[in-house]
C-alpha cells in the first residue's frame, strides 16, 4: 500500500495467544484482555479461541466486551457517573470502585448485579516512569490499608490492584510481598483477587517458568481466592508495525528531517509522552552522548551521511524523533517500518490536525494482507458532531 497502514500479524498474535493461555492452565488464574492497550474488535474471534474475558474501564470498554467479544466485562473506573453506571454494570461481570466513598454512594445499584470489587494501594511500585507509575505519592488510585475497616462490607467480594508496567516475573514476585504484608489480613472476606495489568509474559526475555510457579504460591496460600490477571501489552506484543513513508526531505543547521506521512503525536503518542523510543527496521536509533549522535545544532556543522530525523506531518513543532542512522541515503517515497507499533498505539491515536490516518490491516497466515478499516475525511469530520 501506499498509504500508512498498521499492520498486525496473526502468526503472531496466536503465538502470543497460545502462550497466555498456557500460563493461564498452567497456574489456574484467568487471564483478560484490557481494552486500554488493545482494543481490535475484529480480530475478537481469534481471540475468543484462547480466552474468555476482557477487562474495560469506561462505558465504551464496557459494551465493547458485551456487544463485540461476547461477555461481559471486568470493569474498573477512577470515577462512575450517576449518568452511566446502570448501563456499565449492565455490561459488566464484575466491578471495582476505586474508593469507598464511590463504594458507598453506587454499591446499592451494582448489587447482585456484578461481583464488587475495591482497587487496593499498596503504596509500592517499581515502575521507573512517572506517567504510568499508579503508586507513586499522591496517586487518585485505589485505597490504602489505614484506610480500610476491619471488616469489610458484605458485598466486597475482590480486591484489584494494580502496580506494574512492562514489567517482569522479579517484579511481580517482590510486588506481592508488598501486598501481602498489607492486605492479606482482609484476604479470607474476598472470593478474588486482580493483579492487574503490566506483566509482560510474551517478552522475549519473561521468566514464564517464575511467572507460573509466583502464582502457584499464591494459590498455596490462598486457595479460596480466584487470581486474574489484566495485561494489555502482553496479548498485542511484536504482532506487527506500522508503515509509513518518506514524504520529503529538508535540512536546516545540519539536521535533516525525513518527513513522513504520519505523525508521532496523532499516531504514536508514547513516543513523546514516555518518551518511549520505537525500533525502526534497517535503522539505528542514536542517544546524544553516542558518536555521530544528535549534537546540538549550529550553523556549522556537517552533515553526517545516512542520519536523519524523523518528522510527522502534524503542525507541532515537537512532532520528531532523532536521530537515526541508515545504511543509504533516503528517498521520498520509501517506506519507513516501525516496529511492535500495534499494543496502546492503536488505541492511542488521535486525528490532530486532520492528519490522514493509518489503515489498519490484518496479515493472515497464509500471507493475505486483509484492510480491517480504511479512514477518510468522513471519520475527521463525525468526530467533530
Amino acid at each position: 500500500m501506499n498509504t500508512p497502514i498498521y499492520i498486525i500479524e496473526e502468526t503472531r498474535l496466536r503465538r502470543n495467544l497460545q502462550l497466555i493461555a498456557d500460563v493461564a492452565h498452567k497456574a489456574d488464574v484467568e487471564i483478560i484482555l484490557a481494552f486500554k492497550a488493545f482494543a481490535l474488535w475484529k480480530t475478537f474471534p481469534i481471540f475468543r479461541e484462547y480466552i474468555s474475558s476482557t477487562t474495560a474501564s469506561s462505558l465504551s470498554e464496557a459494551r465493547m466486551a458485551l456487544e463485540e467479544f461476547g461477555a461481559k466485562a471486568h470493569t474498573f473506573s477512577p470515577a462512575y457517573t450517576d449518568a452511566e453506571i446502570d448501563e456499565i454494570v449492565a455490561c459488566s461481570s464484575h466491578l471495582t470502585f476505586n474508593s469507598l466513598s464511590q463504594y458507598e454512594r453506587l454499591h446499592e445499584r451494582v448489587a447482585d448485579k456484578a461481583s464488587i470489587g475495591l482497587r487496593v494501594n499498596p503504596e509500592y511500585s517499581e515502575v521507573g516512569t512517572a506517567l504510568y507509575n499508579p503508586c507513586a505519592p499522591g496517586t487518585r488510585f485505589g485505597v490504602t490499608s489505614d484506610k480500610l475497616p476491619l471488616q469489610l462490607p458484605a458485598d466486597i467480594e475482590g480486591f484489584h490492584c494494580h502496580c506494574h508496567c512492562e514489567s517482569g516475573s522479579d517484579v511481580l514476585e517482590r510486588t506481592l510481598v508488598h501486598i501481602e504484608q498489607r492486605f492479606a489480613r482482609w484476604f479470607p472476606q474476598l472470593k478474588w483477587l486482580n493483579l492487574g495489568g503490566g506483566h509482560l509474559m510474551t517478552r522475549r526475555d519473561y521468566d514464564v517458568a517464575r511467572l507460573i510457579g509466583i502464582l502457584k504460591g499464591l494459590h498455596n496460600r490462598y486457595p479460596w481466592l480466584k487470581i486474574i490477571l489484566e495485561p494489555g501489552s502482553a496479548f498485542a506484543w511484536q504482532t506487527g508495525p506500522l508503515v509509513s513513508h518518506v514524504v520529503d526531505i529538508v535540512e536546516d543547521k545540519g539536521i535533516r528531517t525525513a518527513i513522513l506521512d504520519v505523525s508521532f503525536t496523532c499516531h504514536m503518542p508514547d513516543c513523546l509522552e514516555m518518551p518511549y523510543m520505537p525500533e525502526v527496521r534497517g535503522a539505528k536509533a542514536q542517544e546524544p552522548n553516542e558518536p555521530n549522535g544528535a549534537k546540538e545544532a549550529n550553523e556549522t556543522q556537517p552533515l553526517v551521511p545516512h542520519r536523519y530525523r524523523l518528522g510527522g506531518n502534524s503542525c507541532l513543532s515537537g512532532d520528531f524523533m532523532g536521530d537515526w542512522l541508515f545504511d543509504h541515503e533516503l528517498r521520498v517515497g520509501e517506506e519507513i517500518i516501525f516496529e511492535d507499533m500495534i499494543h496502546y498505539t492503536t488505541v492511542k491515536t488521535t486525528m490532530f490536525n486532520g492528519i490522514t490516518h493509518p489503515a489498519i490491516g490484518m496479515l493472515h497466515t497464509d500471507g493475505r494482507l486483509e484492510v480491517l478499516r480504511a479512514f477518510g475525511y468522513e471519520d475527521y469530520r463525525d468526530r467533530m458532531d
